[in-house]
């Protein structure tokens, strides 16, 4: 049975700092409902009710899109490991750029990788937890590293002519351009 409540607790976070992985939602009016998985050690509790996740570049930018058209974002943690569990975290989100102000006090919070683009600095609305029984059990295996090794080998200047025209999700809204943190 589902059970809400309106922050974190320590119980949530203990369960989320397990979790080898995440899932991101994000829709705009009119446009797609965006889900992407998210792996490496991306994520950080804030406070009870304040979370964030350092963004790679990858295949799109939907997420930044929709939370600049609308804000509202889902996260979903599913423990594949027992006990069987799902959790939520409901809010409403912004990205922030190397560029921006608020990017010094985000940043402290990670290892920045090679291929990082922004962090997404996220309010929590409630959270919400279900027993995850229909779940399978799974274990990690390993993380993929080639994400960061595409972006470490990359050639700076090439990315950043071939990125130029990428402001635009896949529906046509509006992102903002940020420098790529190439790293060493």
């Amino acid at each position: 049975m589902a059970e809400f409540f309106n922050a974190l607790n320590d119980d949530h976070i203990a369960f989320i700092a397990k979790q080898p992985m995440f899932f991101v939602a994000t829709a705009a009016a009119d446009s797609r409902i965006n889900l992407s998985p998210k792996g490496y050690d991306a994520f950080r509790v804030l406070g009870p009710d304040r979370v964030a996740y350092l963004d790679l570049g990858g295949s799109g930018n939907e997420t930044h899109a929709h939370l600049i058209a609308d804000g509202r974002i889902t996260i979903m943690f599913n423990n594949f490991a027992n006990p069987a569990l799902i959790m939520r975290l409901y809010g409403t989100g912004k990205p922030v750029l190397p560029q921006d102000a608020g990017w010094d006090e985000l940043a402290a919070h990670f290892d920045i990788l090679p291929g990082t683009r922004q962090i997404f600095d996220i309010t929590l609305d409630n959270v919400q937890t279900s027993c995850g029984w229909g779940v399978p059990q799974m274990e990690m295996k390993a993380e993929r590293e080639t994400l960061v090794k595409y972006h470490r080998q990359a050639d700076p200047e090439a990315w950043v002519e071939k990125t130029a025209d990428r402001v635009k999700s896949i529906d046509g809204l509006p992102t903002r351009a940020t420098d790529r943190y190439f790293g060493g």
